[in-house]
């Protein structure tokens, strides 16, 4: 990659950036308080978490009952578990910190109890 490659993939990310925060001071309040833009800002947080989360998951090679991807098939259920858990916890909370924690927690924990259950 050449430097002034970069540059610009640098200036081009600024821009978008900016546009994004700008973006909101540019649109006219009318427009901001509709309804239905309220409830997507209430429902794009979880919206987002749970896509980033299932994208991440890990489900290559599981149909096969060899030893091998046992330890993927406990990563997978431990996945969904913590995955599990964060929705409920923000569904009760609304704390993104908090179930992105508890999910992070749960994820080390399930590996753990996995691992000594079947490993």
């Amino acid at each position: 990659m050449s430097s002034s490659y970069l540059i610009i993939v640098t200036l081009a990310m600024a821009g978008v950036t900016f546009i994004t925060r700008a973006l909101p001071v540019l649109i006219p309040k009318k427009l901001l308080d509709t309804p239905w833009l309220h409830r997507l800002n209430e429902s794009l947080p979880l919206s987002v978490m749970v896509l980033l989360i299932l994208t991440s998951l890990s489900y290559k090679d599981i149909s096969t009952n060899t030893s091998v991807h046992s330890g993927e098939l406990q990563l997978l259920m431990a996945q969904i578990g913590a995955l599990l858990l964060v929705l409920f916890i923000y569904h009760i909370s609304r704390q993104l910190l908090v179930s992105m924690i508890a999910g992070i927690a749960a994820i080390n924990g399930l590996l753990w109890v996995f691992s000594n259950l079947f490993g």
